[in-house]
């Protein structure tokens, strides 16, 4: 016996849906976004509350358990996550989905001998697989626990269509005879599969990755709504799918490259690297203080965030020693790169945490002929989005990126840690041009020290 009538059910189950919708929506906007949340976890706690008034449960205290020990584990871990890591933690939950999905639909396969219905167990078992597998990779990337540089041995070609044939002769084996056993070996092949095709995939491409694995997992949660009758699961996974897709290919438009290009570039040594080898060429340096007459002086500046800022937390400081300009009558905004940070609106959100105007964010396409006007241009903790090898180097893996024409600004003063590249893994030669300066050291303590400088002109 159920709370809730099948009339009631759908009603809810829609009410959800149109959640979700709305969620999307509002999170295509950073002044939206946090509505967007607010309303897709709405939806998310409709969705359950509705699946367990309508339907009979078995082991209900097992469900309240698992859900209870889940939620223990994802609170903490969401609430302490620091800026720079939300890639590997989007990373982590997005696999976790993806392999939820695939265990569904093993267990589903004994239940079931509708061949349609053992097609969809199959695309779930092998996408939610790759899903899975590959997500822990990104996730290894991402907290350097391997290295970032792409993974190549011989054979890798060989091996990668070996993995596709067995995964379709297994696929087919699977839907012929419903044999868990050979499920089983399956869902071990779509683990394989999911290894393989990110081991090649090195620096800077990984976010893109961890986008496009994200819709892969909402099409495993839309097949596993075929699976389980759920018509909300075929919603929620068809738009996670949608979305991540549309994501994949407005990042790679923004690195410039295909997305075929991104996952087997490294084949022909088109991906980017990873490389943390520091060049030893020379460089104008300079000290805090002649940063801040620089800046101090200077009618215009234009200010580029990056990962370095995010990894110091200085989003803080740079809005202090920005306030302290602006007193001074110099005008300030700052240039967002698409793919700056580690995923697409990174330093949105970096700089909201500051309380940032989201009018003072200039996107790449507005402020780009901006930077001849320009006596200074900021650049804190950015590397690959300014790097003019995207314009001027055919042979590197970032060229035909778009970029930042920081170079056009008669003053650049570079804020960075070390001589280390980016996460492309290449030298920036905007760093040795002659109207380029550095500063070294970590970029909250160089921006404090820029700060108070400024306040003693």
């Amino acid at each position: 016996m159920t709370l809730l009538d099948p009339t009631w059910t759908a009603l809810l189950y829609l009410v959800a849906a149109v959640c979700f919708i709305l969620a999307l929506r509002g999170l295509a906007s950073p002044r939206s976004a946090r509505r967007g949340n607010l309303i897709g976890a709405a939806g998310a706690l409709i969705a359950v509350v509705t699946v367990f008034l309508s339907t009979e449960l078995d082991n209900i205290p097992w469900i309240l358990a698992a859900m209870a020990i889940g939620s223990l584990i994802a609170a903490p871990i969401s609430r302490r996550v620091k800026m720079t890591q939300m890639p590997q933690l989007v990373a982590a939950f997005n696999g976790v989905g993806g392999g939820a999905a695939a265990l569904v639909a093993l267990l589903e396969l004994s239940h079931n001998e509708d061949p349609w219905v053992r097609l969809a167990i199959v695309f779930t078992l092998v996408v939610g697989a790759i899903s899975f597998a590959g997500s822990a990779i990104t996730f290894a990337k991402l907290q350097e626990l391997m290295t970032t540089r792409p993974v190549l041995f011989p054979g890798l070609p060989v091996l990668m269509g070996l993995v596709l044939v067995l995964a379709v002769a297994g696929s087919w084996a699977t839907i012929a005879t419903g044999s868990i056993g050979i499920a089983v070996a399956l869902l071990g092949v779509g683990l394989v599969a999911g290894v393989l095709l990110v081991l090649p995939v090195g620096g800077a491409d990984v976010p893109i990755v961890i986008s496009l694995l994200n819709a892969f997992t909402g099409l495993a949660v839309a097949a596993s709504g075929l699976v389980l009758g759920n018509v909300l699961l075929v919603v929620a996974g068809t738009l996670v799918g949608a979305s991540g897709t549309i994501l994949t290919r407005a990042m790679a438009a923004a690195m410039g490259r295909g997305v075929a290009g991104i996952l087997f570039g490294a084949f022909r040594g088109g991906s980017t690297a990873g490389s943390t080898t520091q060049s030893e060429r020379p460089v104008r340096s300079s000290s805090a203080e002649d940063v801040a007459v620089l800046l101090g002086y200077a009618q215009r500046v234009i200010v580029v965030p990056g990962y370095g800022l995010a990894v110091a937390q200085g989003q803080h400081t740079l809005v202090e020693l920005i306030s302290a300009l602006e007193a001074r009558g110099i005008e300030v905004v700052y240039a967002i790169h698409p793919v700056a940070g580690r995923m697409p609106g990174h330093m949105n959100v970096l700089l909201a945490e500051a309380n940032v105007p989201y009018e003072s964010l200039k996107e790449m396409a507005d402020v780009n002929p901006e930077f001849k006007l320009t006596d200074v241009a900021l650049v804190v903790g950015a590397n690959d989005v300014v790097n003019p090898a995207a314009k001027t180097s055919p042979g590197s893996p970032i060229y035909g990126m778009p970029i930042l024409e920081v170079e056009d600004a008669r003053q650049v003063v570079f804020l960075k840690r070390s001589m280390r590249p980016g996460f492309a893994g290449i030298e920036n030669e905007l760093l040795y041009q002659p109207q380029t300066t550095l500063l070294f050291g970590d970029a909250k303590d160089s921006l404090g020290k820029i700060l108070a400088a400024v306040k003693a002109l």
